[in-house]
């Protein structure tokens, strides 16, 4: 089973994204935190193991204490010592044009998505992933 990595600080949002998931039967196991700082520590720990990383994480960038910004710095650093390509893509209800322009720097995110997220661009999302593989 695909794994994807919801990391935002809103139980809502978390909800919302299972909740399609369930609904459209959209096989992945999912796991949702606030905590962007264990989620580099678990990719660190991982690194090697194709089987345990994650397929696709979702990311908010305002978050309190550790936010997306943070989590971008760090994961840049690693994502080339990954197994496995995984594939990061900016969910944020951000329509700042300097925050969409700033998430281009970094060649780790696929692209950025405004919240809410809809079941087509979940959909899109897992398709994409899934061609990738196929």
């Amino acid at each position: 089973m695909k794994k994807l990595i919801f990391i935002d600080d809103s139980p809502l949002d978390h909800f919302i994204l299972k909740r399609i998931l369930n609904k459209y039967n959209l096989a992945y196991e999912v796991n949702c935190t606030d905590n962007g700082e264990e989620v580099i520590k678990f990719l660190e720990q991982n690194r090697l193991s194709k089987n345990i990383l994650p397929d696709i994480i979702l990311l908010d960038l305002y978050m309190p204490q550790f936010d997306g910004w943070a989590f971008l710095e760090k994961v840049q650093e690693i994502f080339p010592h990954l197994s496995k390509p995984v594939r990061i893509y900016i969910l944020s209800s951000s329509i700042n044009p300097r925050d969409i322009q700033y998430v281009k720097q970094f060649s780790c995110v696929r692209s950025f998505v405004f919240k809410p997220i809809t079941r087509e661009v979940l959909e899109r999302l897992v398709d994409e992933e899934v061609s990738k593989v196929t």
